[in-house]
């Protein structure tokens, strides 16, 4: 029995099985990640140099310790070809090197190894009491989030005519350390807007190559999906599928502030009501009074509204909602599933978006 515990390939295979009960089930994980933390720490500074001179025929050569090198940077870069943060969903610590000390001859000590945290257009990089440190908003562009130590001097520079030889140097500074939140605001030209349940992946689904998953029930989609819309004479924009919004969703209801944030990026806004709405304009009263509570500047965007699953509806109802919005206001009737009206939605669409 004592034998059976002890041996190592049985020890081996249990704790196995256990760190695989842990993991989340593949078929529940989404390839879209859009917010992970991550520890990172900057290097620590290299120590100045105390070395004196000492060479032949030079018996008092004096100081010449050199400084030491900075520590690096922990960096966050844009990337054009990521559109998820998934490749750091299992990262947990970002360590940069510490700067090497400083030598003899006044040799400066070499700085340590940046470390660059590669992430999509579009990220913000949070600390851990939300303030914004960054955002990457074009391919290639570099920030610091976290800076490494500066090296220490050397004691070449403590000397003076009362201390000719200084037998102390500085040591390096220590770098930064801590959480970094990173959230990902997707990018696209329009994005699609409304409660659960009111079309929105039908239509991505019906204009582009999208699969996003369709069903009869609320949040089926729970992470954005994107998909290009292809226009006349080979033109394309891009179209946002955006997880369904609550009332209440700007308190942070339904994961309302999860949501809300990829709608800042999209250059218009198509507002979607279903048909089978009680009241359509109060919903969209709703919808518009959450984008101003989550960001006033959200309604500044152009903003464009439709009535979706327009199959169920015959003249004499579309009059009727039509009659129920302002006059700057008149919606857009279409049908995912018929294909009816898509064609005149992505007319005005482009015309919203190119004048």
């Amino acid at each position: 029995m004592q034998s059976a515990i002890c041996n190592p390939l049985l020890v081996y295979k249990f704790k196995k099985q256990i760190a695989e009960s842990r993991l989340p089930k593949a078929k529940n994980m989404s390839n879209f990640v859009d917010y992970v933390k991550i520890h990172c720490k900057s290097g620590h500074g290299g120590a100045g140099s105390a070395h004196l001179r000492r060479e032949k025929y030079i018996p008092k050569g004096g100081p010449d310790g050199g400084d030491g090198g900075r520590g690096g940077h922990v960096i966050m870069k844009g990337n054009a070809q990521e559109w998820t943060l998934l490749p750091l969903r299992y990262t947990r610590h970002v360590k940069a090197e510490r700067g090497e000390n400083g030598g003899k001859n006044q040799l400066t000590g070499a700085f340590g190894a940046d470390v660059y945290i590669n992430v999509p257009i579009g990220t913000i990089a949070k600390n851990e009491d939300g303030e914004v440190i960054g955002e990457i908003l074009e391919d290639g562009q570099e920030i610091i989030i976290m800076k490494g130590g500066m090296g220490g001097l050397g004691n070449e520079h403590f000397k003076s005519s009362t201390n000719q030889t200084p037998r102390y140097a500085q040591p390096g500074m220590p770098g930064e350390e801590g959480y970094v939140v990173f959230e990902l605001k997707i990018l696209a030209d329009v994005g699609l807007v409304g409660f659960p349940n009111a079309g929105k992946s039908t239509l991505l689904a019906a204009v582009s190559a999208a699969k996003p998953k369709i069903a009869n029930y609320a949040f089926t989609t729970l992470t954005p999906n994107l998909g290009i819309v292809e226009y006349r004479n080979y033109k394309s924009f891009v179209m946002a599928d955006i997880p369904g919004i609550i009332e209440g969703a700007a308190e942070g209801k339904g994961l309302g502030h999860r949501f809300l944030r990829h709608i800042e990026r999209n250059s218009i806004l198509l507002f979607m009501i279903p048909s089978d709405s009680e009241d359509h304009f109060k919903e969209y009263q709703i919808l518009y009074k959450e984008l101003e509570e989550y960001n006033p500047e959200l309604i500044d965007k152009d903003i464009i509204v439709s009535i979706s699953k327009s199959d169920l509806l015959d003249d004499e109802l579309k009059k009727e909602i039509t009659a129920e919005f302002p006059e700057k206001l008149k919606p857009l009737f279409f049908s995912g599933v018929t294909q009816e009206g898509l064609v005149e939605l992505k007319d005005v669409i482009w015309k919203k978006l190119h004048g």
